[in-house]
């Protein structure tokens, strides 16, 4: 089934408040919600989402490429902190959000518009009251690892009269 073309924009904070978080994420993918702009300048699809584990494909292209000849690494960068972010978000009960406090990404290898298709795997570690702890992984077609990440994110809840 292929997904509609996607609209991109922000969901409204009493929207997103009145779902969990699992639903919301899922919401996005099935394109029933907008995706975040951020998201144009990937252009993922096919993703998933579970509670706790959300993957997103996404291609690398020439668009993607920094002054020296391949794919900057705010590309990875925007993949793996939107996955793990994501699968935090997962695990969220209604009216619960969350912000990354800090993530740190480790480049293994690098990419090029002839890489093909990329798997971004995020996942929870630890999702608690007021922190949550994820990581992720993006790699290439054959299973290589391309890059990894973790992160910290702050858990709170969404105020009534946002």
């Amino acid at each position: 089934m292929t997904n509609p073309q996607p609209e991109y924009g922000v969901t409204s904070i009493e929207v997103m408040a009145s779902m969990s978080g699992l639903d919301f994420v899922r919401g996005i993918f099935a394109r029933s919600l907008p995706e975040p702009p951020i998201m144009e300048n990937v252009e993922p699809f096919d993703c998933t989402a579970e509670a706790g584990l959300v993957v997103i494909h996404s291609v690398p292209g020439l668009r993607h490429y920094n002054p020296i000849g391949s794919v900057h690494g705010g590309y990875a960068a925007i993949l793996l902190d939107s996955a793990m972010g994501l699968a935090v978000q997962t695990m969220l009960p209604a009216g619960s959000g969350y912000t990354t406090l800090e993530f740190k990404i480790s480049f293994i290898r690098g990419m090029s518009k002839d890489t093909g298709t990329i798997r971004t795997e995020g996942r929870v570690l630890n999702a608690g009251r007021r922190a949550a702890t994820a990581e992720a992984r993006i790699t290439d077609g054959k299973g290589k690892l391309i890059a990894h990440a973790t992160t910290t994110c702050l858990v709170f809840e969404i105020p009534k009269n946002a």
